[in-house]
């Protein structure tokens, strides 16, 4: 196979490759370091690329999996995480200006876990300033490889578009009001929120840390619940990282959809989404009926006032967060987070009583809806094919547009429900569309299981950008 044939198997295949050793590890990563040079200078996706690093990682594969010593599915599997979190020895900026030279003395849990499993870490992965909506000025965005006109969706925009453009088998992005759900639907990638507290956050810069996940960023869900499987679990470096046991998700994923309750909010859909969106959300139903899911109509809580408690919350937060540099090193910051900070920092305790209480409400509404379902299908954000030139344009209201983009995933962040992300359409354009299956907490095997039904009923989610 040539470079362009191996850098586009999905993870799976892959992973099946080098088992058989039909491919070596350092052939796959030979093939994407490659692609790389070839191809990241114009789509930007890399903050750093660890060439020497992923080599020596891809030679001690080979000659593990050459004596039988299998560790997993990411044995020997080229992959690349966002640049929030730690690496040993190697730059990890947040994309930020202030923090371009912090090299960390340890890697984050969900590194270490990766380089356990035996995956190879090619680099680090672009992202915006401090994991909000734009990129620091310093910093070149990522360009969405099915179009630079494309917005190419934050705050994962670079793991967003080095899986889609094939520069890695799979990302880890992190997730806070749709961070990557944004990216995964417009690059037409599977992308999975955990459960808030699956996955350790240790060693990974916050933007706000009761509604951070981090998760897997990929070109299918058998991929996603690959990449799962080995971050997943307790952490004695994260208090807050749920103590459940892991299961196994790529055990059961073949089992099927029969029975499964879907539910849908057709007008909630429709009031919210534009006609690309709203058809695919339907167009997924359709198909998991066919394959022996029970689609019922349901009433979803209104999202409205915690879509907005969201982001003011995340504000909070993240002045939090960067309390040891902002305000003393403003200047450092962009104009557009650190005004974001200023508002977080000029919320009075009486406010955020208020949001911590409607917050609870809400999801405690979202947790008796899930009594009658097991998946809810919602669109992935409201306007597919969205442009950067749309994004740059002035509005009366700035802000209720921010509401109107993250009101189908902030919910889903403040409730802590996992989330994934599938291709499930095109516009008339040739763009992806993506919509969201919802599920229970620590659910994350039967929304991998649905997800990867439908996929088996579909070929969404094996279109390639044009490139």
């Amino acid at each position: 196979m040539n470079d362009d044939d191996l850098c586009k198997l999905d993870l799976a295949e892959a992973a099946r490759r080098l088992q058989r050793r039909e491919v070596s590890s350092v052939e796959l990563t030979h093939a994407l370091l490659r692609r790389i040079e070839g191809l990241d200078g114009a789509l930007r996706s890399y903050a750093t690329v660890t060439p020497d690093l992923a080599l020596a990682q891809a030679r001690r594969a080979d000659d593990e999996i050459a004596r039988g010593e299998i560790r997993g599915p990411l044995h020997g599997v080229p992959v690349a995480t966002k640049d929030l979190c730690d690496t040993a020895g190697i730059a990890t900026a947040a994309g930020m200006a202030i923090h371009k030279n912090h090299v960390p003395q340890r890697d984050a849990t969900v590194v270490a876990r990766l380089s356990a499993a035996g995956a190879v870490l090619l680099g680090k992965l672009q992202m915006t300033e401090g994991a909000m909506s734009t990129h620091h000025p310093s910093i070149a965005p990522p360009v969405n490889p099915w179009g630079e006109a494309l917005w190419p969706g934050v705050s994962s925009s670079g793991s967003g578009v080095a899986t889609a453009a094939c520069l890695c088998f799979g990302s880890l992005g992190s997730d806070t009001l749709g961070s990557i759900r944004f990216p995964s639907a417009m690059n037409g990638l599977t992308g999975l929120k955990p459960t808030w507290g699956r996955v350790s956050r240790a060693g990974v810069f916050p933007l706000a840390e009761s509604l951070d996940h981090i998760g897997p960023m990929t070109r299918s869900a058998a991929d996603a619940a690959a990449i799962l499987g080995a971050i997943a679990g307790s952490d004695a470096d994260d208090p807050t990282a749920l103590q459940a046991a892991v299961p196994d998700y790529l055990a059961g994923i073949d089992n099927g959809v029969r029975g499964l309750r879907i539910g849908i909010d057709s007008s909630f859909n429709k009031a919210g989404a534009d006609e690309d969106m709203v058809r695919a959300s339907a167009e997924a139903c359709k198909v998991l009926a066919q394959l022996g899911a029970v689609v019922r109509d349901v009433v979803f809580p209104s999202p409205d006032e915690v879509a907005r408690d969201a982001v003011l919350l995340c504000a909070i937060e993240a002045a939090t967060a960067h309390e040891a540099t902002y305000p003393a090193r403003a200047a450092e910051y962009g104009p557009v987070f650190a005004a974001f900070l200023d508002t977080g920092r000029n919320v009075d305790a009486s406010t955020v009583v208020k949001i911590r209480k409607r917050r609870a409400e809400f999801s405690g509404r979202l947790a008796a809806l899930f009594q009658d379902i097991d998946v809810l299908i919602v669109p992935a954000l409201n306007r597919a094919g969205l442009t950067l030139a749309e994004l740059a344009r002035k509005v009366a209201d700035p802000s209720q547009a921010r509401y109107a983009r993250v009101r189908f995933t902030s919910p889903f962040d403040m409730s802590g429900s996992p989330a994934l992300v599938l291709p499930g359409g095109k516009t008339a354009e040739g763009l992806p569309v993506g919509f969201q299956m919802i599920g229970r907490h620590l659910d994350e095997a039967l929304l991998l299981r649905a997800g990867h039904a439908y996929q088996q009923a579909t070929e969404w989610h094996r279109r390639r950008p044009p490139i």
